[in-house]
């Protein structure tokens, strides 16, 4: 395992990695899906405000816009750190990420912020099932690697 000693390390080493897809949790978290609903309305593991659902919230809509939330920069990685931090105070933060040549299930897609082009939703592409959604999101966190306790690096 590789010993980082500074923020300077970190930032060297994510650059090292390519290209990437990344999100921080509160450790012990699941990357993907949330179990609780301190974070908004959430339907099977899926916050309601991540994706477009039908009016009866058995189904996921296709949209471009919305999507679950990954930063591709340490401009941005860092932001997020920070943001997580201040609303989970004296809490571990972790960095899950997957890199960008991870083949996606089919029906999702990374598609770019028109507003930060370090920040990337995970978007769905085809109308399916909520079950399916859930799924997806599962096969996705199974093959993230995780940076632990990565906030402490920041301090």
């Amino acid at each position: 395992m590789m010993q980082l000693n500074s923020v300077n390390d970190l930032r060297e080493y994510i650059k090292s990695l390519g290209e990437f897809r990344a999100r921080t949790i509160v450790s012990g978290q699941h990357p993907t899906l949330y179990f609780d609903n301190s974070q908004g309305s959430v339907i099977k593991g899926i916050r309601e405000k991540d994706y477009l659902f039908s009016p009866c919230k058995n189904w996921v809509e296709p949209s471009d816009k919305m999507g679950l939330s990954f930063s591709s920069g340490w401009s941005h990685l860092k932001d997020q750190i920070k943001l997580k931090r201040k609303w989970n105070k004296d809490k571990s933060i972790d960095i899950n990420w997957i890199l960008e040549s991870f083949a996606l299930p089919t029906g999702l897609k990374f598609v770019v912020d028109q507003r930060d082009n370090q920040h990337y939703l995970l978007t769905v592409t085809e109308r399916m099932s909520v079950d399916a959604l859930v799924e997806k999101l599962t096969i996705i966190a199974n093959r993230m690697a995780v940076f632990p306790n990565i906030g402490s690096y920041l301090k």
